[in-house]
């Protein structure tokens, strides 16, 4: 008996040896950023037989569960980079910033303390590097599987340094005025072959300077390498309630000549109902308002897009560019209108830019990592995805304040911020460590005096053996 005892005071011994070691690693982290409180169970090791003449002394054993799930409270931060997540969920982050780094595991922390290093990737303390999906510049995920963790890239905008984006979209809102005189064909005939000695009447007119317009207008528009380009848009009135207009480069020797004559990209005819809203509809097969290219080629009206060759003989060479114009809405007055006040353009937009240099960036509670340009231009370009599991507390732990997939914890989840059970950014904040310092100290004293008495359980059991011997 006293041997099993012996082994019991053992037992103990190294138990609470292990707790002052949790309740160590808990107090030394009270200041660390999203650390998760580590709490010492234990539980009894019975050696008894199914004999019930005798009593075997079995010992108690150790065992640690890390509260990953539990919610730090949030700390307001003055640097944009420091993130939290309100609710449940995880960064995704990377010991590596390439797919060839053989220690590149995919890690899930809740220390959202980053900043960049020399080459302008955003990392934690930890030196984690913080992973999320590339999107287009309204915000929207390129990947294709979401859920692939192979989609995600380490966040680096230093490489948008000079960035330039081609326009595909110009949205305007023009009202012409209802009381201009009808511009006769023999001035402006667009059904006829412009030429600009013989015959200027026809399509180009109006590029070429021939023909004067009765409205005309411009914006300005980018091709794939940031440069801008100012592009017209002319408009003379054919008939009742009817224009033609015309779109062209206001430097004609921008675009491919044999394409673009006089630098037209675009003509058509537009045509108006009663109220003064644009007429988009087809009537007997034939289209009210149309579109179509230089070589009288149709384009879907609206939301067809414009293919637009540059001249690439210059020393410089960009991609051919595609621009969908939008004239507005059949039926509405949310584009181009027609009323009695005087011609003008209302508003207008136009994507695409020349970004310039960064200047910062910004993150917003649904995880959209936007550039910020010294000209003042945004850019969307990543999104942080939030991973979640069926059961974040059997996570294992990790260097770093990191924790890993495991089979308790059920495979990860990519979602988008506040979606599906997924907590929201919290953006200039961090989460603080969910260690209460005073419970901690209240834990070590008990854990101490354990220790202690199971010290005594082996002098005790020494003293008996001792009498035993002395027999």
């Amino acid at each position: 008996m006293a041997f099993t005892a012996l082994a019991a005071g053992v037992s103990g011994l190294q138990a609470f040896t292990e707790g002052v070691g949790v309740i160590a690693d808990n107090i030394t982290n009270v200041n660390t950023i999203g650390y998760k409180e580590t709490r010492s169970r234990f539980s009894t090791l019975v050696t008894e037989t199914a004999a019930l003449s005798s009593y075997s002394p079995g010992g108690v054993r150790a065992f640690s569960d890390t509260l990953v799930s539990k919610q730090g409270l949030l700390q307001p931060s003055g640097s944009a980079t420091d993130l939290s997540i309100d609710g449940a969920g995880f960064f995704v982050v990377r010991q590596g910033t390439s797919a060839e780094d053989t220690n590149g595991e995919f890690l899930y922390t809740r220390a959202g303390a980053f900043s960049q290093d020399n080459e302008g990737f955003y990392k934690n303390t930890a030196g984690l590097y913080l992973m999320g999906w590339p999107t287009d510049a309204n915000g929207t995920v390129s990947a294709s599987n979401q859920s692939d963790l192979g989609e995600l890239q380490p966040i680096n905008i230093n490489n948008l340094n000079g960035f330039g984006a081609a326009t595909s979209e110009v949205s305007l809102r023009v009202n012409l005025a209802t009381n201009t005189e009808v511009t006769p064909s023999t001035i402006y005939d667009p059904s006829t072959t412009y030429n600009a000695g013989s015959n200027p009447t026809g399509l180009g007119a109006m590029a070429a300077g021939v023909v004067e317009a009765d409205f005309q207008t411009n914006v300005t528009i980018f091709d794939s390498q940031g440069r801008s380009h100012l592009v017209n848009v002319s408009a003379v009135k054919t008939g009742t309630n009817t224009w033609n207009y015309e779109i062209h480069m206001d430097d004609p020797s921008v675009v491919d000549a044999t394409d673009h004559p006089n630098g037209l990209i675009a003509s058509g005819e537009m045509s108006f109902n009663p109220d003064g809203s644009i007429d988009l509809e087809t009537v007997d097969d034939a289209a009210t308002s149309t579109m179509s290219d230089y070589s009288g080629s149709p384009i879907t009206f609206p939301g067809g897009s414009i293919a637009i060759h540059y001249d690439n003989t210059g020393g410089t060479e960009v991609e051919e560019g595609s621009i969908s114009f939008d004239f507005g809405d059949d039926g509405f007055k949310n584009g181009f209108v027609q009323s009695s006040t005087e011609s003008a353009r209302l508003s207008f937009s136009v994507d695409g830019a020349a970004f310039g240099n960064i200047n910062g960036v910004s993150i917003g509670e649904d995880g959209i990592v936007t550039a910020l340009f010294d000209n003042g231009l945004t850019l969307s370009v990543y999104k942080l995805p939030v991973a979640v599991f069926q059961n974040a507390d059997g996570l294992s732990r990790r260097q770093g304040n990191a924790f890993g997939s495991s089979d308790l914890s059920g495979e990860v989840n990519l979602q988008h911020p506040g979606e599906s059970g997924a907590g929201k950014v919290a953006p200039n904040s961090l989460e603080q460590s969910t260690v209460d310092l005073a419970s901690e100290f209240a834990e070590l004293i008990k854990v101490q005096r354990a220790f202690s008495a199971s010290t005594r359980i082996i002098t005790t059991s020494d003293q008996i053996l001792e009498e035993l011997t002395r027999l």
